[in-house]
C-alpha cells in the first residue's frame, strides 16, 4: 500500500495498521473522507466498523464477491443506527479474477452514533441488523 501511494503521488494517503476500533476511538474519529476494504466481512459489520472512522460524507467502498440478498437487506435495517447509507453497487464486470466481483459504496449520513465504536471484535460477533 505504501509503494502504491508513492507512486500514485496522493500526498495525503496514509497507511494504518491497527484496528478500526482502536483508530476510531482516538484521533482517527471521523477524520477521513473514504476507506476501503476488501472481502473482510459482512457489509453491516463493515459499516459499522466505518462508520466512526468517515466524517459524514464519506464513503465506503467494499471489494465483495457475489452479491448476497440477506447481506444487503441487514445493511440495510442497520444502515440508520449506523449512520450509513448504501449508495450504490458497482459490477466490477469479467476481468481477469474479477467474475462475480461488486463494489458496494456506502456513504456516511450522519454523525457517529456515540455507542460506536464498539469494543475490538464485537461488530463482526454480534452484526447489526
Amino acid at each position: 500500500m505504501r509503494r502504491a501511494i508513492e507512486a500514485s503521488g496522493i500526498p495525503n494517503a496514509r497507511v494504518v495498521n491497527a484496528r478500526s476500533e482502536e483508530v476510531a476511538a482516538g484521533e482517527g474519529r471521523e477524520t477521513y473522507d473514504a476507506a476501503t476494504v476488501r472481502a473482510v466481512g459482512r457489509l453491516s459489520t463493515l459499516a459499522e466498523l466505518a462508520s466512526p472512522l468517515l466524517r459524514e460524507g464519506g464513503v465506503l467502498v467494499a471489494w465483495k464477491g457475489r452479491r448476497d440478498p440477506d447481506e444487503e437487506q441487514q445493511l440495510a435495517r442497520a444502515s440508520e443506527q449506523l449512520a450509513m447509507r448504501p449508495e450504490r453497487i458497482v459490477d466490477v464486470g469479467d476481468r481477469a479474477g474479477s467474475r462475480h466481483r461488486h463494489l458496494h459504496l456506502i456513504r456516511k449520513a450522519g454523525s457517529t452514533p456515540p455507542e460506536l465504536p464498539r469494543r475490538p471484535g464485537v461488530a463482526k460477533k454480534r452484526p447489526r441488523g
